[in-house]
């Protein structure tokens, strides 16, 4: 297994941050849940806090968009109409959106302060892994929610067939979840942007640039409209320390589509592609104080938006070519195998297209 940067397959002009992660972005913690188990369970939990505290107490803003509506993101609705998140974002299958949801009201109300907390707006998404996986089955409870929690951590984040990526697909080989990041420049706010995503769609897969789905014979729409491979979801979740307004989080969470454009997808009928972004900046969390009386806050002004919106393409298109390469062959439900992708053939189509990154 390889990240994209391994085999020079590194899209954009913008760094990365040191573990080309979302937990580049100082407080950001990811923990997972993996449950394979005999010959028919290939699922699992992630989870993404956004920082260490009482995320209830103190929310985030945040932003959140919807690229094609074939899914289901619980609390989207209070999110579009306040702006913030109040709880951890949670990954998981299509069938277990429910114990994500019970998991995290039951994580929030037991957190120090909330003893008087009469609502919570759980925040979870879900892409299908039903071809790997025993999805009717519901093998994911609220207590694997609450392990995911309890795992998150700071540093590297384990990518592919891991958490809610175990059972999923992407362009028809095995995806599951990857992680990039970019970093400013000072004289642009040295501001960090994280992105982590849950890839189970497809579509017509490009590398950096380079038609691999066509060079090795898998794609949407191959021999007369076969449909194989063009549906399915996609989550993302995006992080970033600049102090940023929901509203600016919202366009920002809007460009990420573009990196997954440039991975080759069309966003098809059937595919549930959704994004959320949020702000680590303390001068925009929205504390108790500054809830009950007229804030002021910092917001980065829209004219220093676009080499955000830069990173986020550029991040969010790395974290799929880092989900599929980290991820395995793997067989599952009713003998379905899902292979992975060849990273050698990768690498040797980025050579011949002589998209290398300089190296």
């Amino acid at each position: 297994m390889q990240r994209a940067r391994t085999l020079h397959i590194a899209p954009g002009i913008l760094p990365p941050g040191p573990l080309n992660a979302i937990t580049d972005v100082a407080g950001v913690t990811v923990g997972h849940v993996t449950l394979i188990e005999g010959d028919a369970v290939r699922t699992g939990v992630t989870a993404i806090r956004p920082h260490p505290g009482n995320t209830f107490q103190d929310k985030t803003p945040a932003g959140f968009v919807s690229g094609n509506g074939y899914g289901k993101f619980a609390g989207s609705t209070q999110l579009l109409e306040l702006g913030e998140i109040e709880t951890p974002v949670i990954l998981t299958n299509t069938l277990s959106v429910a114990e994500g949801m019970a998991g995290l009201v039951e994580w929030t109300l037991a957190q120090p302060g909330n003893e008087r907390v009469l609502s919570v707006n759980a925040v979870v998404g879900e892409t299908n892994d039903g071809v790997l996986n025993d999805i009717r089955g519901r093998h994911v409870t609220k207590q694997h929610v609450l392990d995911a929690l309890a795992a998150c951590a700071p540093g590297r984040v384990a990518e592919g067939c891991v958490g809610a990526g175990t059972g999923t697909q992407a362009f028809g080989w095995k995806g599951g979840i990857g992680t990039s990041s970019r970093v400013l420049p000072r004289g642009l706010g040295g501001y960090t942007l994280g992105v982590l995503v849950q890839t189970n769609y497809g579509g017509v897969l490009t590398v950096n640039g380079a038609p691999v789905g066509q060079a090795l014979g898998q794609y949407y729409l191959k021999d007369r409209l076969d449909d194989r491979g063009g549906d399915g979801s996609m989550m993302i979740v995006l992080a970033t320390d600049a102090p940023l307004s929901d509203r600016n989080l919202t366009r920002l969470a809007r460009r990420t589509f573009l990196g997954i454009g440039r991975t080759g997808s069309s966003m098809s009928n059937g595919s549930g592609d959704y994004a959320v972004a949020f702000s680590t900046a303390e001068a925009v969390r929205r504390t108790p104080a500054q809830r009950r009386g007229v804030a002021a806050v910092l917001d980065l002004p829209n004219e220093q938006m676009s080499p955000l919106f830069q990173a986020a393409s550029e991040a969010t298109e790395e974290a799929v070519y880092n989900a599929m390469l980290q991820a395995v062959t793997m067989t599952g439900h009713g003998g379905r195998r899902l292979e992975a992708i060849p990273a050698e053939e990768v690498a040797r189509l980025i050579r011949h297209h002589r998209l290398e990154a300089p190296r």
